[in-house]
C-alpha cells in the first residue's frame, strides 16, 4: 500500500487545551503508511489557542480534516461522542491530542478489522516514550487475545488512543462522565456479547507517565472514583451480583492504593 492508499476510518481527537501537543498528534496520523479518509479534531472549548489552531489544520487540508466546536466543556467521552456523531466512515478510531502512532498503526489495524468482520472492537499495545524519532519496528504479532467483560472488570485491557471500533456500534460514551467512560463503554459492549480483542503489537505511544503526571492520569482519585461508579452502574443495573461487586471493588482498590505508592515513590 503506498502513502496515497485511503482506508475507511475516521479518526477521532479530542482536543482541550493542548496547543502544545495537538500538531505531533495529527502529523502521526499524516504520515501514515495509509491514509484515513477523515480526521475529525473535536474542541472541548478550550480556553488556549487551541481552537485557532485546529481552524488553521482544517484550512490547510479541508478534504480530510473537521473541526467540531463544542460551546461548553463536557469531557473527553462527550468530545469523542460528538465527533463520533459527524463521522462517515465504516471504522472510528480514537487518539488522544497528546499522544501519537506508530506510522503502520492504521494499515495493520484496519486490515485486521477488515479481515476479521466478527470483531467490533479491537486494541492494541502501547508504551511510554519521551519522544518517537525514529519508531521502532511494528509487525503484527500471531498473538491476539480475547477480551472478555469479566476481565475488563479487573483491568482496562487497552488505552483508548488504541481502539478501532465499528461506526455502527448503537452504545456510546457516557455523557458527562470524566473518569473511566472509556472501560464503561468496552464493558458494555462486552455484555452485548460483541467480539473484543487486543492485538499484541505496540502501535501507540503516550508522551507522558500513565500515572502521577500532568492531566487527568495526575488525579488518581477521580480516576478511582470513576472506576468505582462504573461497578455500582454495573451493579444496580444487574449486571454483575453482589459477590462480583464486592471483589471487583476491593481488588480496585488495591490498585489504586498501589498506583498512590509508586507515584510517591518516583518523586522521592
Amino acid at each position: 500500500m503506498n502513502q496515497n492508499f485511503i482506508v475507511p476510518v475516521s479518526v477521532v481527537i479530542p482536543c482541550f487545551n493542548c496547543a502544545k501537543t495537538i500538531d505531533r498528534a495529527v502529523k502521526s496520523v499524516l504520515k501514515q503508511v495509509v491514509l484515513p479518509a477523515e480526521i475529525i479534531l473535536v474542541d472541548d472549548a478550550s480556553e488556549d489557542e487551541t481552537l485557532t489552531i485546529l481552524n488553521e489544520m482544517h484550512r490547510n487540508n479541508p478534504n480530510q480534516i473537521k473541526v467540531v466546536r463544542l460551546l461548553c466543556n463536557k469531557g473527553v467521552g462527550s468530545a469523542r461522542n460528538a465527533g463520533w456523531e459527524v463521522a462517515t466512515q465504516d471504522f472510528i478510531a480514537f487518539l488522544d491530542s497528546d499522544d501519537t502512532w506508530h506510522p503502520d498503526k492504521l494499515r495493520i489495524h484496519y486490515d485486521y478489522m477488515k479481515r476479521h468482520q466478527d470483531v467490533s472492537i479491537s486494541g492494541h499495545l502501547c508504551e511510554f516514550v519521551p519522544d518517537v524519532k525514529v519508531p521502532p519496528e511494528a509487525l503484527l504479532k500471531t498473538t491476539v487475545t480475547e477480551i472478555d467483560f469479566v476481565s475488563l472488570l479487573f483491568r482496562n485491557a487497552f488505552s483508548t488512543p488504541t481502539v478501532m471500533v465499528k461506526h455502527d456500534i448503537l452504545i456510546r460514551f457516557k455523557e458527562g462522565k470524566r473518569a473511566a467512560e472509556d472501560i464503561l463503554l468496552w464493558q458494555q459492549i462486552a455484555l452485548l456479547k460483541l467480539r473484543i480483542v487486543r492485538l499484541e503489537s505496540v502501535l501507540a505511544y503516550v508522551h507522558k507517565p500513565l500515572y502521577g503526571s500532568a492531566g487527568l492520569s495526575a488525579n488518581l482519585w477521580e480516576m478511582e472514583i470513576g472506576e468505582l461508579s462504573n461497578f455500582t452502574t454495573l451493579y444496580r443495573s444487574k449486571y454483575i451480583g453482589i459477590f462480583l461487586y464486592i471483589t471487583v471493588t476491593i481488588f480496585s482498590i488495591i490498585k489504586f492504593i498501589r498506583r498512590v505508592l509508586i507515584t510517591k515513590l518516583k518523586k522521592l
